[in-house]
């Protein structure tokens, strides 16, 4: 069975308020700053079918409106 990845993070120019709390904090506990923090969820899973992994995303894994995802199957 083919095992996949998908990274599922927020669409650009969505608000991402864990994103702005990371940022926030990096300099407040003494790391230099971060722009542009976002954060993401990662899904493993191992499928019968890869070719259905796009439409799994779209119906469920993802909310197509607000994020956006990429896949990366291993044979």
């Amino acid at each position: 069975m083919p095992h996949a990845r998908i990274l599922i993070r927020p669409k650009a120019g969505i608000l991402d308020p864990q994103g702005v709390a990371v940022e926030q904090a990096l300099p407040q506990l003494g790391f230099q700053p971060a722009e542009n923090v976002r954060i993401g969820r990662l899904v493993e899973l191992d499928v019968a079918d890869a070719t259905e992994l796009e439409a799994i995303c779209d119906k469920l894994l993802a909310n197509p409106l607000i994020e956006d995802y990429e896949i990366q199957v291993d044979a």
